[in-house]
């Protein structure tokens, strides 16, 4: 932990400023992951059946170990033509990507979603992220401690100047809430085991204080 100080004193009044921060940390209660299928066909429809069908699968999949633990939705679809490497370029294909995200509350779960999605067809199962349904609570305690300790600074510093707080002028707040992010997992033929690990939510606190 680092804290910056600084004192300024003019001919009109003296002014104190000083730095706080904390870092807490929690354990997830949520966690997604992006499960996607790819798909590639001579035509269009032919591509987009493909991947209607096998997107189909993967989801009744997934639902069926999901349960009423959390919730799906679609972040990405697409039809592109793909080009052979000829001058001019030739269409040779289409390939059509339909990506869900799907978010659960149940995090005993996660290694059987995974699992499930592939066996039923999913090509590309990333973005595996823990999380906190709501940061809030955590970052307000990290503010309080982060504001608790610039005070207690600006308040050493006033002793060493020979005075004591008088008001505080101004506080600013700062900080980042950071989840656990983890790369794209594979399927193992077995349960896939998943470590979910701890968030932490950084806060900063810079304030301004006038001396007596």
């Amino acid at each position: 932990m680092t804290v910056g100080v600084m004192a300024a004193q003019t001919t009109a009044n003296r002014t104190v400023q000083a730095n706080g921060s904390a870092t807490l940390t929690a354990n997830p209660d949520q966690a997604q992951i992006d499960v996607g299928v790819v798909t590639v066909g001579t035509t269009a429809q032919d591509s987009a059946q493909q991947n209607a069908t096998q997107t189909t699968a993967v989801l009744n999949a997934v639902k069926a170990v999901l349960g009423a633990n959390g919730t799906i939705q679609t972040v990405s679809y697409y039809v592109q033509p793909r080009y052979t490497n000829t001058s001019p370029p030739v269409i040779n294909g289409y390939t059509t990507s339909n990506t869900v995200r799907v978010v659960t509350l149940d995090l005993s779960i996660i290694g059987k979603l995974i699992d499930a999605a592939n066996q039923a067809g999913a090509n590309s199962v990333s973005s595996l992220s823990f999380g906190l349904q709501d940061p809030e609570p955590l970052m307000q305690q990290a503010l309080a401690q982060a504001t608790k300790q610039a005070m207690a600074h600006a308040g050493a510093i006033a002793t060493g100047l020979g005075g004591k707080i008088a008001s505080v002028i101004s506080a600013v707040e700062g900080g980042s809430y950071t989840p656990v992010v983890i790369g794209g997992p594979t399927s193992t033929g077995v349960v896939t085991p998943v470590q979910t690990g701890t968030v932490s939510v950084y806060a900063t606190v810079t304030i301004t204080a006038a001396l007596q």
